[in-house]
């Protein structure tokens, strides 16, 4: 018993192979923006959430106009009639145009993925509030288009886009609409979790895809897109195989990009000592699916990238429809470092498997939308620990770094080794509400260590003594090696 609790209290030994074969770092740590009320001019924490998102400078932002507030999100409510049309961009302008100048030079990608209740043959008219700050979960009712051809679909996003990029559009009345705005859009992103919105067949996505990319490539032939934006990719097999086969589209249809989603979720029943566990399996399963997923895609359209363009945690205490602005329990401190980690662990697992973007989600959440899954404090707009983790990153896993083949015997952390022009490092992660003894490589003794834990809200740096080294519960930390490569 004696050895046993000495080896249990051993440090865990990393092992990085520097002259093994290298693989370009090429992943890319992001986040989404989800429209809702806290980011419209005048809400409390409006300019620090888009002062936060200017500062970090990532690439390949995620902007989500979404159902809860239709009036935020859709630019067409009603049906054009043979007098008038109802386009209408008061509200959502301030906070797109806020959103394109904070993310300006960056590659990004926009998502308007509501499409008007109207061109649905839903059993009822969706009554959508007067009030645009008012949550609204009944909007995406129905599931088949009106119009199937799709051409409906298709002019309403092809005037959607010319209106932020070509100055503006004529309308279904021949009536000239004016913006003025001539933004870059790089990447376009068609639907969101249709596997949960209007639960298309993946015939008819594909249809939706093709209509839709192939009526905008006439307004902008650069653009680029993304497909699929499954919520279970898990449950969905038949969708991707479906979609990434060039067979299924029209001649021409590029597939630029898939993406889809992953939260890791605890049953009401768990607490803080359950999820330390239950969030890093549901993570693990979602590995796996990832890995099944790559060998579908590099089979049948191997030039399509990939971006998991949400992945975060959801506490099931965030959704209550019934009183839907209830604060809800009080949400641990531990917790923002737990999900900081999960999304770490995410991001250094599916970087070994050359996934080309991960985003975290999301910028803004509160009760009502997801408070569990912000990552920014509500009432401030303080980053929290989901941020930093993010910022670290960005600021160190930058261009022109390869990852190495790293080793260790622990199911508690995580590691992998990468090199740049900047030298040698290790980016850890501990799994566990509990501190972690690392023993690295001898070349990182002396080294500098930058880490976001429960004692350090943004990352801070320490020298190391030696070799080894202490995470503390749920850090996120990368190593700097002191001798030069």
């Amino acid at each position: 018993m004696a050895a046993a609790q000495q080896a249990a209290d051993a440090p865990v030994k990393v092992a990085v192979n520097w002259g093994a074969e290298r693989q370009p770092l090429k992943t890319i740590p992001t986040l989404q923006v989800v429209v809702n009320p806290l980011l419209r001019r005048g809400a409390s924490i409006h300019d620090a959430a888009f002062a936060n998102l200017k500062a970090l400078g990532a690439d390949y932002v995620r902007y989500v106009p979404w159902h809860p507030y239709p009036r935020l999100a859709v630019a067409e409510l009603e049906p054009p009639t043979k007098a008038k049309t109802s386009w209408d961009f008061t509200l959502i302008d301030p906070m797109t145009i806020d959103f394109l100048t904070a993310t300006e030079g960056h590659e990004r990608i926009l998502n308007f993925s509501t499409i008007p209740a109207w061109m649905y043959d839903s059993k009822k008219p969706v009554a959508v509030p007067a009030d645009p700050d008012r949550v609204f979960w009944d909007y995406t009712e129905g599931k088949e288009l009106r119009d199937p051809s799709r051409k409906q679909l298709a002019d309403y996003y092809s005037r959607l886009i010319r209106w932020y990029t070509q100055g503006g559009f004529t309308d279904e009345l021949g009536v000239r609409h004016e913006s003025g705005y001539h933004y870059k859009i790089p990447y376009w992103e068609v639907f969101n979790e249709i596997d949960v919105e209007h639960q298309p067949t993946p015939e008819q996505y594909t249809r939706s895809y093709d209509a839709i990319v192939g009526t905008l490539r006439t307004v902008d032939p650069a653009m680029k897109f993304v497909g699929l934006a499954l919520a279970f990719p898990d449950r969905n097999p038949e969708m991707m195989t479906y979609f990434l086969d060039h067979r299924n589209h029209r001649p021409g249809i590029p597939l630029d990009m898939i993406s889809y989603h992953f939260y890791a979720s605890p049953t009401k029943e768990q607490t803080l000592e359950d999820w330390q566990y239950s969030f890093f399996d549901q993570a693990d399963k979602f590995l796996v699916a990832v890995r099944y997923i790559e060998e579908i895609r590099k089979r049948l359209s191997p030039e399509t990238r990939t971006t998991l363009d949400e992945v975060g945690t959801i506490l099931p205490t965030d959704w209550h429809p019934d009183d839907p602005y209830a604060a809800g329990p009080a949400i641990p401190k531990a917790y923002w470092n737990a999900s900081a980690a999960v999304y770490a662990y995410v991001y250094l697992e599916t970087a070994k498997m050359g996934i080309d973007v991960v985003g975290e989600s999301q910028l803004v959440g509160f009760p009502s939308q997801f408070p569990s899954v912000t990552m920014l404090d509500w009432t401030t707009g303080a980053p929290n620990a989901r941020f930093e983790v993010l910022r670290l990153l960005h600021d160190h896993l930058g261009q022109g770094s390869t990852t190495v083949e790293t080793r260790l015997v622990a199911k508690d952390v995580d590691a992998l080794g990468f090199e740049n022009a900047a030298g040698r490092h290790l980016l850890l992660v501990n799994k566990r509400d509990r501190s972690a003894k690392l023993e690295l490589p001898p070349e990182f003794a002396g080294g500098e260590i930058w880490t976001v834990d429960e004692e350090n809200a943004a990352a801070s740096s320490m020298q190391l003594g030696g070799r080894e080294c202490e995470l503390g519960a749920f850090a996120v930390s990368i190593a700097d090696a002191k001798t030069p490569r």
